[in-house]
């Protein structure tokens, strides 16, 4: 039901997946780690399913080549899929269509 979210950031906010950004002042500024302020029960049984759609699938072992390609490190690329899983239901749900997995591979 996608009533409760007016859209797919929402969802991914209630969930704690959406980066937070630490600024203090103007001489501290951290690098944007996953926000946690949300559903932990959420966060973890995304976790397995994110493992698997970046092993198992060929629209995330794409997602994971593409990030790991640019330097990003195995655990931010973990918590971008969860991210992006959110996304994914979200958009099924809300438009009603089956998955479709040539959408996601980029």
């Amino acid at each position: 039901n996608t009533d409760r979210f007016g859209n797919a950031r929402k969802a991914v906010a209630f969930a704690g997946l959406d980066p937070r950004h630490h600024e203090s002042g103007s001489s501290v500024k951290a690098k944007p780690r996953m926000s946690k302020v949300g559903h932990t029960f959420l966060r973890k049984a995304l976790y397995m399913p994110a493992m698997v759609t970046l092993y198992r699938t060929a629209w995330g072992k794409t997602f994971r080549a593409r990030l790991a390609a640019s330097g990003k490190p195995p655990m931010l690329i973990i918590g971008a899929m969860m991210r992006k899983l959110i996304h994914v239901a979200f958009g099924v749900l809300k438009s009603q269509k089956s998955f479709d997995a040539s959408l996601h591979i980029t």
